[in-house]
């Protein structure tokens, strides 16, 4: 496994806690596998955050890009703008 510094296992746990954040975009940024994801929040968490992370994340549609319904390469939801602090736009 890669060394990340303390910021980097910060973000790491946070993108993994977010439903619409997929495993393969943290795998992008960070080159650190889904297994890894998993060993990192194990070690990172109390038992009791990570088992109900687990099961909450496992088989999720939107934690795996395969399983996903919407376009590919796509980590953000398709109501955010592109720059402008991720506001959502008027409709």
């Amino acid at each position: 496994m890669i060394s990340h510094t303390e910021t980097d296992i910060d973000r790491i746990i946070e993108m993994a806690w977010e439903d619409r954040t997929p495993f393969e975009a943290i795998t992008f940024q960070f080159g650190i596998k889904e297994q890894e994801i998993i060993e990192l929040m194990r070690r990172e968490m109390k038992l009791s955050s990570f088992k109900m992370w687990r099961k909450r994340v496992q088989g999720r549609k939107t934690k795996h890009e395969k399983l996903r319904s919407f376009e590919k390469g796509r980590f953000k939801c398709s109501r955010q703008k592109q720059i402008t602090h991720n506001s959502i736009s008027k409709r």
